[in-house]
C-alpha cells in the first residue's frame, strides 16, 4: 500500500528555535528531498516572510523529478472575505499546483485564538477551500488541533472536517498540534474518523511534545491514513515534529508499506546528515536508523556476537538506510573489538596474537586515565599500527615552549611557541606566534616539518574541544583536574580526530596535535608505498 510522504522541513522545521534557512538553503534541501523521493515538499508560508515567498519563485528554475512543491497558508481572515484578504491570496499567487491551508477545529482555539463564533469558523473553512479549489490541482486541509478538539467537542471537530470535505478538499490531515495525544487515542480517533468520513483520503500531522510523534504517525497509518507529514531529523517548534527519518524506514521495513521510490531508502542517512549540515546543526548521533551510533557497538559481549551474526544486536542491516556498522573502543572492550577495528583498517589479526592482549591492556589503562578512543579513531589507528611496527618515526621530538604575554588589559595576549625537533639527523629549532597556544604550537611545528613534508600544507585543523574530566579525588579537582583535548583535522581527502589527556592543557593539546600530524604523515606514507608497488 502506498503512503504519501509530505515533508514540511522547510516550513514547520524552520520553526525550531535553532533552525534558520536562507532561500538558497531551502533550494538545496528541496533538491535533496526530491532526489530522495518524498511526494510533497512544503516550501513555506508565502505571506509570512520574504524568504519563503522567494523560494517559490526560485524553485521554478529547477526541474524536480519526484516531488510536488506545496504552498502553505491559513484560512482567510474572519473579518474579510477571501477575495479581499491579501495574505490569504498570496498563497495561491506563487503558482504551485498544490496548496495546503490550515483551519481551526478545536472550539477553544476558535473562540480564544481566532476570536470568532463556531458557526462563522465553519463558513471560513468552506469559503477558503471553495475559493482556492478551482485555482490548484490539489488542495490539502490541515485540521489544526483536531485531536484536542475531538476530545473536548467531538461533534464540532467532525463538523469542521466535514465542511472541508464538502468544499472540495482532496486530503484532510488530522493534526496533533500540541503533541499531547497518546498513541492508543490516535488509533481510536483516526479509526472513528475514517469510518465516519468515507472515502476521502486522510493524513496525519504529529508533534513530539510527548515523545510519541513517530509512534502516533505509525498508529494513524495502521488506522487508515495514507498521507504522513513530518520533517527530516524531527526538526520543528518546541519538541519538534514527527521524524521522517524514523517513520519512513519503520513503514517500509517493518510494515511493508511503500513510501519512496524503489532503491532510495539507502539514501536516508545521507539526506539526514545533509539537512543537518545545511541547517548548521550537529547530527544527533543516537538518532535511530541514521545516527552515527545507531549501529555502533561498544561492549565486548555485543561485539563478539555481532561478529558472528549482526542480527544478534542489529534490528535491520544498516546498509538498508545508508548507515554502517561501527565498533568503538573503551574500557568495556574485549578482544573482539580489537579484531573488528583492525579489520576496518585492513589488518588481519588472530585473537591469540600477543599484540591483541597488549593493545587491550593498553587501551584499558589509557581510558582509566581519561582517554576515549571511541571519539578519536585516528589516535587508535596510530596506536594499533605503532604496536605492529608499521609507523615509522618521521621526526624526533626534542622540546617545546609556549609563552603568553598580556601587555594591556584591553588587548589580546600575544602567544609565542618554540619547537625543537630532529628530522633525518638535522635539528630544526622554530618559533611562531598564533591565536592561542595550540595555534602557535601548530604553526611552529609545521614550520619545522613542512620543508621535509610539504604535504602538510594541505592539512587544516577544523575543530578543537576541551573537556574537564571528573577528578578521582578532591585534591585533584578544580583547576588541577585532568583535561581531554580533541582535535579534528582534515586534508583534501579525509577528516580525522585525535586526542590527548593531561593535567596540563598545553600538554594534552600537544599530544592531540602531534597525533594529528603523525596520522597525516602515516596515511600519506601508506599511499606512497601502495603507489610504488
Amino acid at each position: 500500500m502506498k503512503i504519501y510522504i509530505y515533508d514540511t522541513t522547510l516550513r514547520d522545521g524552520t520553526q525550531a528555535e535553532e533552525v534558520n534557512l536562507s532561500t538558497w538553503d531551502k533550494i538545496r534541501i528541496a533538491k535533496k528531498l526530491d532526489e530522495f523521493g518524498v511526494d510533497y515538499i512544503e516550501g513555506g508560508w508565502p505571506s509570512s516572510n520574504p524568504t519563503d515567498e522567494q523560494f517559490f519563485y526560485e524553485i521554478k528554475n529547477y526541474q524536480l523529478k519526484n516531488s510536488k512543491i506545496v504552498a502553505f497558508g491559513s484560512t482567510h481572515n474572519p473579518r474579510l472575505s477571501p477575495e479581499k484578504d491579501d495574505l490569504f491570496l498570496k498563497t495561491s499567487r506563487v503558482g504551485t499546483d498544490v496548496i495546503t491551508i490550515f483551519g481551526k477545529t478545536w472550539d477553544l482555539q476558535v473562540r480564544e485564538a481566532l476570536e470568532t463564533s463556531l458557526e462563522n469558523n465553519l463558513k471560513i473553512i468552506k469559503n477558503s477551500i471553495a475559493y482556492l479549489r478551482p485555482k490548484v490541482k490539489e488542495l490539502i486541509f490541515d485540521a489544526e488541533h483536531f485531536f484536542d478538539g475531538f476530545k473536548e467537542n467531538k461533534e464540532y471537530a467532525l463538523a469542521c472536517i466535514e465542511a472541508a470535505k464538502e468544499a472540495g478538499a482532496d486530503v484532510i490531515v488530522l493534526c496533533d498540534t500540541n503533541g499531547g495525544t497518546l498513541t492508543h487515542e490516535i488509533f481510536e480517533i483516526v479509526s472513528f474518523v475514517k469510518e465516519k468520513m468515507g472515502d476521502i483520503p486522510l493524513g496525519i500531522h504529529c508533534h513530539n511534545d510527548s515523545e510519541l510523534a513517530v509512534a502516533n504517525s505509525i498508529a494513524a497509518v495502521r488506522a487508515g491514513v495514507v498521507h504522513v507529514q513530518g520533517t527530516i531529523n524531527g526538526y520543528g517548534e518546541r519538541c519538534g515534529n514527527a521524524n521522517l527519518c524514523s517513520i519512513i524506514p519503520n513503514l517500509e521495513l517493518k510494515l511493508g508499506y511503500k513510501c519512496i521510490p524503489e532503491g532510495n531508502l539507502s539514501k536516508l542517512t545521507e539526506v539526514a546528515r545533509f539537512v543537518a549540515e545545511v541547517a548548521n546543526l550537529s547530527p544527533f548521533k543516537r538518532q535511530p536508523y541514521v545516527g552515527s551510533a545507531a549501529f555502533t557497538h561498544k561492549g565486548g559481549v555485543h561485539v563478539s556476537a555481532v561478529l558472528k551474526n549482526p542480527r544478534c544486536y542489529e534490528h535491520i542491516p544498516p546498509e538498508k538506510v545508508g548507515n554502517r556498522q561501527r565498533v568503538v573502543l573503551s574500557d568495556l572492550a574485549g578482544k573482539s573489538n580489537i579484531l573488528f577495528k583492525a579489520k576496518e583498517y585492513g589488518i588481519s589479526l588472530d585473537k591469540d596474537d600477543p599484540v591483541v592482549s597488549e593493545l587491550l591492556y593498553t587501551i584499558k589503562e589509557l581510558e582509566a586515565e581519561g582517554y576515549e578512543f571511541s571519539v578519536a579513531d585516528a589516535s587508535f589507528e596510530l596506536l594499533l599500527n605503532r604496536a605492529l611496527g608499521r609507523v615509522k618515526r618521521f621526526y624526533t621530538f626534542l622540546s617545546f615552549r609556549v609563552m603568553d604575554t598580556k601587555r594591556s588589559i584591553d588587548k589580546e595576549p600575544i602567544t609565542e611557541a618554540t619547537v625543537m625537533i630532529e628530522v633525518g639527523g638535522k635539528i630544526e629549532h622554530t618559533a611562531a606566534t598564533g591565536k592561542g597556544p595550540v595555534n602557535a604550537l601548530d604553526n611552529a611545528l609545521r614550520k619545522g616539518l613542512e620543508k621535509f613534508y610539504p604535504n602538510l600544507k594541505e592539512m587544516k585543523l577544523m575543530d578543537f574541544k576541551v573537556r574537564v574530566l571528573t577528578p578521582r579525588s578532591e585534591e585533584n579537582g578544580g583547576t588541577a583536574s585532568r583535561v581531554r583535548v580533541l582535535i579534528e583535522s582534515r586534508d583534501n581527502h579525509s577528516q580525522w580526530t585525535t586526542l590527548g589527556v593531561s593535567h596540563n592543557i598545553i600538554e594534552a593539546s600537544w599530544q592531540a596535535l602531534v597525533d594529528s600530524i603523525d596520522y597525516k604523515l602515516f596515511k600519506d606514507d601508506i599511499k606512497r608505498q601502495r603507489h610504488e608497488k
